[in-house]
């Protein structure tokens, strides 16, 4: 690392103190505000500019290029330009710039990760396990439910008794925004509900609607269905985490594989924008590219790194 000058370290070393003794910020806080501003003069210091007045916003987004170059994510980018506009907010106020270059300067939008699926055959193993005693009786309602209608957990959670629907084979869901959707329901998960339910008649307290209840008799909460799921995968063998969403994902990715009909998978999840949806379009050709890979005997895609006639790519 080549040698600071005084006339860069000493406004950052005051900066720093600005931070911890007028705003209170937590050594912690300070030290990521250094090593930002640290890494952004480092090639001022190599171009042998010697003020921070000297950047410009030019320079300010050959240095997000050069981050993002380095592997930084869209958010890491987003948290190092906050650390510089501060920064220079605080230079302009000692007058030691004219502008803030960091104003305009936006990070990269960071890739949406895909959502993480299991595949047909874990689930059909996973509810199809043998419950053990009553709350796995319960546990196993719910399972099949989140997955045989892809409800979300706080959907799942605020059902009570008089949302099911068996003579129509449905569910009354209340989603995001306060909006009604009706879904239908699957045969086992039908039954299991109906097993279920024979049991919660005896824990049910007076006048207790809720369709899914506590040991206690309460309605259960959302963080008891996320440790319930998870232990479930543990005892019954399950080959990653599991938890609530997982199983919603799961029935839009395989819904949308066997149906193609992206409208109606848009529908069934209660997504008001359909490119909410999308997203499990590309999960689906994932899935896809995988099995013909797998199966057609002369069609292996090529390797990023492949030319056209087999050989290796030039540099």
């Amino acid at each position: 690392m080549s040698e600071w000058p005084e006339s860069l370290d000493e406004p950052l070393n005051r900066f720093i103190e600005h931070l911890r003794s007028e705003r209170r910020h937590s050594p912690h806080t300070c030290v990521h505000y250094q090593r930002d501003i640290e890494r952004l003069g480092q090639p001022l210091v190599e171009a042998g500019c010697s003020r921070w007045s000297e950047l410009d916003v030019h320079g300010l987004r050959r240095h997000v290029a050069n981050l993002s170059r380095e592997g930084l994510g869209g958010r890491s980018i987003a948290r190092h330009l906050s650390s510089i506009r501060r920064f220079y907010e605080f230079l302009l106020r000692e007058r030691e710039v004219r502008d803030n270059p960091a104003l305009d300067v936006r990070a990269p939008k960071s890739g949406k990760k895909l959502p993480r699926v299991a595949d047909v055959d874990q689930l059909n193993h996973l509810l199809n396990a043998a419950p053990d005693d009553a709350l796995e009786i319960r546990d196993r309602a719910m399972f099949e439910l989140i997955y045989s209608s892809g409800l979300r957990l706080a959907e799942l959670v605020g059902l009570d008794l008089t949302d099911l629907d068996a003579r129509a084979g449905d569910v009354r869901v209340l989603g995001k925004g306060g909006k009604t959707r009706i879904l239908p329901v699957g045969r086992q998960a039908w039954q299991a509900l109906d097993d279920w339910q024979r049991i919660r008649r005896e824990l049910a307290g007076e006048g207790e609607q809720a369709l899914f209840l506590s040991r206690n008799g309460n309605r259960l909460s959302p963080r008891s269905v996320q440790a319930r799921l998870h232990r479930w995968g543990l005892h019954k063998g399950a080959d990653q985490r599991l938890h609530p969403h997982l199983f919603r994902h799961s029935f839009a990715s395989h819904m949308l594989e066997s149906s193609g009909d992206l409208r109606a998978v848009q529908e069934l999840l209660g997504h008001a924008d359909i490119s909410t949806t999308q997203v499990y379009t590309h999960l689906d050709y994932q899935h896809l590219a995988r099995v013909y890979d797998r199966s057609h005997p002369r069609a292996k895609r090529r390797k990023s790194g492949d030319s056209l006639d087999g050989g290796q790519a030039e540099p």
